[in-house]
């Protein structure tokens, strides 16, 4: 079966698609999050265009070019950092996390990374579990994210 979406680099024009994926992605967890840490996460327009001008943002985009996924990152001295990374409650299980994820590790590794670290929040389960079985492992850092503890991953490349 081909797959309904394909990986693409992000254009200024995908903001409110990224936008709306982060959302859509993140809303059944806004009680589990403080205020603050849930508006960090799903961005306000501003905040993405401080990320964008920081970071690579990746979408997955479906037939119709509506963005159903999305991961960001940055390489620096050898190591490359993944933030953002959100797929659509309706797609997720469907591969386009893998993809995303995919696609970051090996531009990360052209960019000459030999690590690469991200963080998550404890009621994201399912995304810890995600993230270990693609390589991952727990550093055992632990820091504050607006009220809420931030559990820190890092993965070989």
């Amino acid at each position: 079966m081909e797959k309904a979406y394909s990986i693409r680099r992000a254009t200024p024009e995908d903001a409110p698609g990224i936008l709306d994926c982060l959302r859509r992605a993140f809303e059944p967890y806004r009680e589990s999050y403080t205020a603050a840490a849930f508006t960090d996460t799903v961005l306000t327009p501003e905040a993405f265009e401080k990320r964008q001008s920081e970071m690579r943002i990746l979408v997955a985009a479906d037939a119709t070019n509506r963005i159903i996924g999305t991961i960001a990152y940055r390489a620096s001295n050898g190591e490359g950092y993944i933030r953002g990374m959100a797929v659509w409650p309706e797609h997720q299980g469907r591969g386009v996390a893998r993809a995303l994820l995919g696609q970051a590790e090996s531009d990360l590794r052209e960019l000459d990374c030999r690590a690469v670290t991200l963080d998550t929040t404890r009621p994201l389960r399912r995304a810890m579990r995600f993230y270990e079985r693609s390589g991952f492992r727990q550093t055992g850092e632990i820091s504050s994210f607006f009220g809420m503890d931030l559990v820190a991953y890092q993965k070989e490349l």
